[in-house]
């Protein structure tokens, strides 16, 4: 850490990592997937007492209305949890935005529930990196840089539904997002601790194909069968994939008995643009697949869902925050690197609000999404000092231009 002012060290030292752990493991133990609301809503009440030593003000907001099209092709309300908004000095002319999630991707009733070590530094467990280790580490950074005598000021957001596209929060967060010099989110690091770089943007569609019943053997003639015209388009819109654009149909829905032609079939599916061209692109693809897809098999087919994360390429700003990162990190003993991904994340929104963001700043891990996540306990100190130092120097020096 020789790359360190005596200021930075004097609070940097104030960073320990059992308490930091000490939250990972008690948070972890708390089922927070998404659509458990019970579950999310005891995480939000935890992460608030927590943030509570924060100066500032901490509210609960309530979720947008959000719909999804059900196994019938009827749109349907979805439950969401609150999310969590803190605001540290609000009349701060130059403030940034930090965002995080209290949701995971394991349900209630998935068996993987509970924490233990693998060795001496790998804790396995669910959310462990994916974030809960992240949203404690950030919680340390920021109070470290409290004791700094900060004029900066900041919004943190943590989301209740990030796992499922963030549909219920995505208006909260480019208001929040609106003004802000720069943006770090809590997302864990990919492997090896390299951080992302650019992202697709990711889309989630529903396909409903209304067709026409008739009896199997006696009149087959007559109906108009959805459950192939769903199947002919999923293969049109596979096919369809190339460099620069992914598209996975992943679930059809529906069907009938087997001396019935069926009248009703869903297709999920999920595309993701590398850019703005590709954006276009993939939305002319659905396009053109659903009309012609209609017209050969003579059904309706109505497409519910929309890109809610937009490509996150990488422009000047970025990199240039990136640098002061990478500085920091290599600072602070840790230097970093960073690469592109497939993922996507809350960044991708940040992004689209034309505010620079790091969205990888989290704790190192892996298998995330698995009964195999884990995280590697030395990270969150090492995560937290490197918030700190960010925050500490974003507000001495400002963004780099």
């Amino acid at each position: 850490m020789n790359g360190l002012a005596g200021e930075e060290r004097a609070f940097l030292e104030t960073i320990e990592r059992g308490p930091i752990l000490d939250r990972t493991l008690a948070w972890s133990e708390v089922n927070s997937g998404t659509g458990n609301i019970a579950g999310v809503t005891a995480m939000a009440g935890l992460l608030a007492d927590a943030f509570a030593a924060l100066p500032g003000e901490i509210a609960l907001a309530e979720p947008a209305p959000v719909e999804k099209v059900d196994a019938e092709g009827r749109p349907r309300p979805v439950e969401a949890g609150r999310h969590l908004v803190l605001r540290v000095r609000p009349g701060a002319g130059r403030r940034v935005i930090l965002t995080g999630h209290m949701d995971t991707v394991y349900p209630a009733s998935h068996p993987f529930q509970h924490c233990d070590w693998l060795d001496a530094d790998t804790l396995h467990g669910p959310g462990t990196a994916d974030m809960k280790g992240g949203l404690s580490l950030l919680l340390a950074g920021l109070a470290a840089y409290e004791q700094a005598g900060p004029t900066l000021g900041y919004d943190v957001l943590i989301n209740s539904d990030e796992e499922t596209g963030s549909l219920s929060s995505a208006a909260l967060i480019a208001e929040l997002a609106q003004g802000k010099l720069a943006a770090l989110t809590y997302e864990p690091a990919l492997p090896g601790g390299i951080m992302a770089r650019a992202r697709p943007g990711s889309g989630n569609f529903a396909a409903v194909v209304t067709g026409r019943s008739a009896h199997a053997g006696r009149n087959p003639e007559d109906g108009r069968n959805a459950l192939v015209a769903a199947a002919d388009l999923a293969q049109r819109l596979h096919a369809a994939r190339r460099d620069g654009l992914t598209v996975n149909p992943a679930r059809i829905e529906g069907g009938a008995p087997n001396n019935t032609v069926p009248d009703l079939a869903v297709l999920h599916f999920n595309m993701r643009p590398r850019g703005p061209a590709d954006l276009a692109a993939a939305q002319a693809v659905i396009d053109t697949a659903v009309a012609d897809v209609a017209a050969a098999h003579q059904v309706a087919i109505h497409v519910h869902g929309g890109f809610s994360r937009p490509p996150k390429p990488i422009a000047a700003p970025t990199e240039r925050l990136f640098a002061l990162v990478s500085r920091a990190a290599a600072d602070l003993g840790e230097p970093m690197t960073w690469q592109d991904t497939g993922g996507v994340c809350d960044g991708n929104n940040i992004a689209a609000c034309g505010v620079p963001v790091i969205d990888t700043m989290g704790a190192c891990g892996g298998a995330i999404h698995s009964p195999g996540e884990f995280l590697l306990a030395g990270s969150l100190a090492a995560r937290a000092r490197l918030t700190a130092l960010v925050m500490y120097r974003l507000d001495r020096h400002g963004a780099p231009v």
